[in-house]
């Protein structure tokens, strides 16, 4: 895994983890929920601190059944402690940095190719995953926050249902099946909305056009080159 194919992995980890999560939630306990949870932050973990790391740890497989359990045990004692909004902030921050880093790597870096089209969309995914933290955190801390949601304080059971709930805002579709009642958690979903559309319009938009760009630039040179390669044919001389 280098920095020309990361995201390629960062994608099928945060796809591995919405639909993980849901199928989670669809046929199993909270326990499985927090092993598949668990599961998926260590594959992102990976895929997005990873990328040339020196370190002995993160470029070894044997490492991860080990760190999901831990992840999967650590986020069970902290429940279990009465700290599940610790934990949640634990993830929020994760889901930041990896979004930082993603972001530096996607807008700061090189010309655009596809690796780096495919981490605009990873950003896109992560800032869903982002708000979807804040409105299970909105959500323990103000009760009744949000129409159609479960009375049931367990974070991971509740972390499914905002998923579904922050990726159907920052899409505006607005299906209407869950709504925010105070005024906090009617900020988030209206401010989720605005960055997601202002982020598909600019962002993803201009990485296509550069990418299209470049690829254009490319085909002229090796056309131009090919010219000067192989001239046309003079024609005659008239006065000959």
């Amino acid at each position: 895994m280098t920095r020309q194919d990361n995201f390629i992995y960062l994608t099928f980890a945060l796809i591995l983890l919405l639909l993980g999560t849901s199928l989670a939630q669809q046929f199993f306990e909270g326990s499985v929920q927090r092993l598949v949870q668990s599961a998926t932050i260590v594959t992102l973990l990976v895929a997005v601190w990873g990328v040339d790391s020196k370190d002995f740890v993160l470029r070894k497989t044997f490492i991860f059944p080990i760190a999901i359990l831990f992840f999967s045990f650590f986020g069970a004692w902290l429940d279990d402690a009465g700290f599940d909004q610790v934990y949640l902030l634990l993830l929020l921050s994760f889901f930041i940095s990896s979004a930082l880093r993603t972001a530096k790597q996607v807008l700061f870096t090189g010309d655009i190719d596809g690796n780096k089209i495919l981490g605009a969309i990873c950003l896109y995914l992560l800032m869903g995953l982002i708000w979807a933290v804040l409105y299970t955190l909105i959500q323990l801390t103000f009760p009744e926050s949000f129409t159609n949601i479960s009375s049931n304080n367990e974070w991971f059971s509740l972390f499914p249902d905002f998923i579904y709930f922050s990726f159907v805002t920052i899409t505006t579709l607005g299906f209407g099946d869950i709504s925010p009642l105070l005024p906090i958690s009617r900020f988030l979903v209206y401010f989720e909305a605005i960055v997601g559309q202002f982020y598909l319009a600019i962002l993803v938009a201009s990485l296509v056009g550069s990418h299209m760009s470049n690829f254009g630039a490319h085909n002229n040179l090796t056309q131009n080159t090919a010219t000067k390669s192989n001239p046309p044919n003079e024609p005659p001389n008239a006065g000959s």
